[in-house]
């Protein structure tokens, strides 16, 4: 559990400081928030359910997030505000740090689910041989036909597109969107 714990904290980690930048809050506060968001993911983790198609653990992880960040802004207006406030601080930190920190742009979380993807298949790659690899890669990276890789892996069609569907399966396992009990062909 401790390992499967730190890897989803590792994918998803930046993910979620990015919504929680985009939900307006202050950088000085985002990893407060972001440990709020996998706190509440840890002790309700058993709660998500995939009952629909469109349930996904990442939409799931995304309301957390929203949650958490609304919750922060919460508390914040329960505390005094102190004079010169926010405004202030950026302005004295803008001084002393002429490289203001990162300000999610649009694009940004494409960016980000990119960086998702290629952690999570780096993390799997070692469970699947050279060629299921290759028939995988040819086929959902490359987006080429499965009859073109096969001819180029001595394979026939069938078994690319096998392999494909499995290294799909476990990399959505990997991204939480599949539950470890969900039927394979294996």
């Amino acid at each position: 559990m401790p390992a499967a714990w730190e890897r989803l904290v590792r994918l998803y980690a930046p993910l979620v400081a990015s919504w929680v930048r985009r939900g307006g809050v202050a950088e000085q506060d985002v990893v407060d928030v972001v440990q709020d968001v996998f706190s509440a993911v840890f002790g309700n983790f058993k709660r998500f359910r995939k009952e629909r198609r469109s349930d996904t653990f990442r939409g799931w992880l995304a309301t957390i997030s929203r949650n958490k960040v609304n919750d922060h802004f919460r508390r914040r207006t329960d505390e005094p505000c102190a004079p010169g406030g926010t405004e202030a601080s950026l302005r004295i930190q803008q001084i002393l740090d002429p490289h203001p920190p990162f300000e999610p742009q649009e694009g940004d979380e494409d960016i980000l689910l990119d960086g998702l993807l290629r952690t999570a298949l780096e993390a799997i790659r070692g469970e699947f041989h050279e060629r299921t690899w290759k028939a995988f890669w040819g086929t959902v990276v490359e987006g080429r036909a499965a009859a073109d890789v096969a001819a180029d892996l001595e394979m026939k069609p069938g078994t690319v597109r096998v392999a494909k569907s499995r290294v799909l399966l476990r990399l959505r396992r990997e991204l939480g969107d599949v539950p470890d009990d969900f039927p394979s062909d294996e």
